[in-house]
């Protein structure tokens, strides 16, 4: 029979009766004809539960230990998940990470995938057995032990049995009906996509939308997994939610599919830099193994000799990354005259497919900034991406800016 991925988010599985309505959605799809894998998350707010417990009984806490903890929610949810599908007359069972057993590295609570043999499931398929219930967000290493794929680890695990297992699809359930053209709590006009393009949903998971992990995008547009996003709250309808999908399944769109924003940045200078070969490999080497998330990344004009450096990172890593460039100014790596930090900015970005083919989308996203009076820190831009860096208190002002002048509120 074909094979569906569907997967349920900790807010679809709350309760009993949330992980009931999730079950008789996942009964509709046996009826149909489908033989199942259901990847669940832990029950809303249980992750958070756990990790607090380890850190309240550990500051310092073993790794492996954190992850054999963390990975008991979705263990829970799975087993009643499975116990709910029998009470239905459904033949269903729960796996855990390791009885799958989904190999992975063992960098403890960043795992990465490895493999996903379909031997064992494959065969209770063979044998009658109409749903198979996995928990996500976990594996196993080469040593035994169990990992976990780091937070929203579950959307990847979905993906990676999608492509493993060569579903039809996969479909990811949570507490939104789809992907919007930007975040509804901030632009009443935000509009529901009916498709959107792997590289889109890519740039947009990346640039601070929270409908999809980053990762299982990654994955998805590798394998060519069509993945579909949809709430578990709504009714059972075939065409509902949000098709994430090649740009050649998507017969027209707008130029901008969306506008993204990431609330939480900061704005570092290096000032007075020397300028000289090699320079920005010794600033970025440091930050590199501090740990901090580089993003835009801009150097200024080069005058007698000297430059200044101006990066973004994520606002929690400042302290970091002061640290890490003072330890290398001491250590003679690099010299400055200052580092400078901003923390008071936030990162909007227009994303879409069809900039690649048409021009003027900078210059419409500046005058639109221009009339609205908000001034732009820093610029990037990729093929299908313009990110500006400005002032926080200007974030939600932008963001509706940019939703009116390119009119995302209109279908293509």
């Amino acid at each position: 029979m074909p094979i569906l991925v569907m997967k349920f988010g900790g807010t679809s599985v709350a309760t009993l009766d949330r992980i009931r309505r999730a079950a008789k959605r996942v009964g509709r799809e046996v009826a149909n004809g489908y033989d199942v894998i259901v990847i669940v998350s832990a029950m809303a707010g249980k992750t958070n539960e756990l990790v607090g417990w380890v850190e309240e009984t550990s500051p310092f806490f073993d790794a492996r230990e954190y992850d054999a903890v963390v990975s008991s929610g979705e263990q829970v949810t799975a087993g009643l998940m499975a116990l709910t599908l029998q009470e239905m007359d459904v033949p269903a069972r729960s796996w855990q990470g390791w009885q799958v057993p989904l190999r992975t590295t063992a960098a403890h609570a960043a795992a990465r995938i490895v493999d996903i043999p379909t031997e064992n499931i494959g065969q209770k398929f063979a044998e009658g057995m109409r749903v198979a219930v996995v928990a996500g967000f976990q594996g196993i290493a080469e040593d035994g032990r169990i990992t976990t794929l780091g937070r929203g680890g579950s959307d990847t695990t979905a993906v990676a049995f999608a492509a493993a297992f060569g579903a039809e699809r996969c479909d990811i359930y949570t507490d939104v009906d789809g992907v919007y053209t930007t975040d509804p709590r901030i632009s009443d006009k935000a509009r529901k996509l009916d498709r959107i393009a792997f590289e889109e949903m890519l740039e947009l998971a990346s640039l601070g939308a929270k409908v999809l992990q980053t990762r299982s995008v990654e994955l998805a547009m590798r394998y060519k997994v069509r993945l579909r996003v949809l709430s578990s709250f709504g009714e059972m309808d075939d065409a509902a939610g949000t098709l994430v999908c090649d740009e050649e399944d998507i017969v027209e769109s707008n130029v901008v599919a969306g506008v993204a924003y990431s609330r939480d940045e900061a704005k570092m200078t290096l000032i007075s830099v020397a300028d000289r070969p090699g320079i920005a490999a010794a600033i970025f080497g440091p930050l590199s193994e501090a740990g901090v998330n580089v993003d835009m990344i801009v150097q200024n004009i080069s005058e007698e000799g000297r430059t200044d450096m101006t990066f973004s990172c994520p606002v929690g890593q400042v302290a970091r990354a002061e640290a890490a460039m003072l330890k290398a100014k001491e250590d003679g790596v690099i010299n400055f005259h200052d580092l400078v930090a901003d923390t008071d900015v936030a990162k909007v970005s227009v994303v879409g497919i069809g900039m690649r083919s048409h021009t003027g989308v900078a210059a419409q996203m500046f005058e639109s900034l221009s009339a609205e009076n908000i001034n732009i820190k820093v610029i990037t831009t990729s093929e299908i991406k313009i990110s500006v860096l400005i002032d926080r208190k200007y974030m939600e002002l932008a963001v509706q800016a940019l939703h009116d002048a390119f009119e995302l509120e209109k279908a293509a």
